[in-house]
């Protein structure tokens, strides 16, 4: 059985995460800040509360694993337009070396539509509006995609689109070429699948889909 290490596994994509990769049969280790108060109850799955920023507390979430999951999310509320945004950059800074130092290769990581250079389909329109509301947020996406790139590490990075909170119908599309790129909604669940889904595949392995239905 393999073994997930599930970061931001307490909300959003990374519970989803989570509840499908224990359904599938892999051993989960979920870690979050407020692992402990994660309502699944799994023989197959450890709570390992925890910040992704801090070295020591990464280091002992990779005991034993075989593959990451990296699904950290901000809170949308007036710091993300106002304040200094930079977990997800800390946070892969501390990441990529102790998979490194842990002898764990496969990492699949969670950034969103317009990070990257995914930024060039954000139609001009669109552009204004979604730099006032989500720069921030987006250049330190930007950086964290960077460190995972130019990483040795067997990466692939997902783009979802604008997220909804509706079921895995798995009726979504992973846009692989710039040409398709496009915004539109997906589910958390059918970016879940999709996460789950590369533990067993090297179709998108050093690659970076945009994620929409």
């Amino acid at each position: 059985m393999k073994t997930v290490l599930v970061m931001g596994a307490s909300s959003g994509i990374g519970l989803a995460a989570t509840r499908l990769a224990l359904s599938r049969g892999y051993g989960v280790v979920a870690f979050s800040r407020s692992a402990s108060e994660i309502s699944i109850t799994h023989d197959n799955l450890r709570k390992m509360p925890g910040d992704a920023r801090v070295e020591g507390d990464v280091q002992r979430a990779l005991e034993g694993v075989d593959a990451v999951v990296q699904a950290l999310g901000v809170r949308a509320d007036l710091r993300m337009v106002t304040g200094p945004v930079d977990l997800f950059s800390v946070a892969t800074r501390v990441l990529v070396p102790a998979m490194q130092a842990s002898g764990v290769k496969r990492l699949i990581a969670v950034t969103g539509f317009g990070a990257g250079r995914s930024k060039v389909a954000i139609g001009p329109l669109q552009r204004l509006g979604f730099e006032i509301v989500f720069g921030r947020a987006y250049r330190d996406k930007d950086l964290q995609e960077q460190l995972i790139v130019e990483s040795d590490l067997d990466w692939t990075i997902a783009r979802p689109g604008v997220l909804t909170n509706g079921l895995a119908e798995r009726n979504y599309k992973a846009l692989k070429e710039p040409a398709d790129w496009r915004n539109g909604i997906i589910s958390r669940a059918n970016v879940a699948d999709f996460l789950i889904n590369q533990l067993e595949s090297e179709a998108y392995l050093r690659a970076a889909p945009v994620l929409v239905r």
